[in-house]
């Protein structure tokens, strides 16, 4: 096989690669280096209509990844939703993603929820749930995070980060200091002014 064969297959895999991808910034970025690879390979032999084709593709993609890191911080682009905890649709969401959610904090649990003191809260793009955080007053003025999880599809984009830059929902429960779940996988708190302690990241609001 021609090494100019070799870069139109490994185009394509790309392609299809890019297609099996759950998380929205990662499928968009391996369709772009895609489109790139075969805009090259068809060059090369004048296959121009494809060449077109992956030309029109890539723009696609450029557009919207650039949408899409613009409103990564955005937050116009997502809504903190406060919900009981007992509440149907948190429920549904809890049950749906349940054992993603167990991979990634391992110390949740259902009855977290039952405290008396417990708050949830529902992150939403437009109208698709994206992330959850629950949390309880531990006493002391210290709001003890119980769950931060984020939809596998909005992963690269962390919108937990959205209840943590609003102070007002941890401060007018008399809290000062929050504390992420210990153990968390792949915490991303350090980006938010957290600080690491032990197994958790600590956030002093004062």
């Amino acid at each position: 096989m021609e090494v100019l064969d070799m870069i139109g297959w490994a185009g394509s895999a790309l392609l299809v690669w890019s297609l099996l991808q759950t998380r929205l910034l990662r499928l968009r970025a391996l369709n772009l280096l895609g489109c790139l690879v075969l805009i090259g390979f068809n060059a090369a032999v004048g296959v121009w209509p494809m060449v077109g084709l992956n030309v029109v593709l890539a723009v696609i993609n450029v557009w919207y990844l650039a949408r899409m890191l613009a409103t990564r911080h955005d937050e116009k682009a997502y809504q903190v939703v406060e919900v009981h905890t007992d509440d149907a649709l948190l429920g549904h969401v809890l049950r749906t993603h349940h054992d993603d959610i167990v991979r990634f904090n391992p110390g949740f649990t259902a009855a977290d929820l039952d405290r008396r003191d417990a708050a949830a809260f529902l992150v939403l793009n437009a109208d698709e749930v994206v992330g959850v955080v629950v949390f309880h007053v531990a006493g002391s003025g210290v709001a003890q995070v119980e769950l931060d999880y984020v939809t596998e599809r909005y992963r690269d984009f962390t919108p937990g980060e959205f209840v943590f830059r609003r102070s007002r929902y941890f401060v007018d429960r008399g809290c000062h200091t929050v504390v992420t779940p210990p153990r968390m996988k792949a915490p991303y708190y350090s980006r938010l002014g957290f600080q690491r302690d032990g197994d958790s990241y600590v956030l002093n609001l004062s």
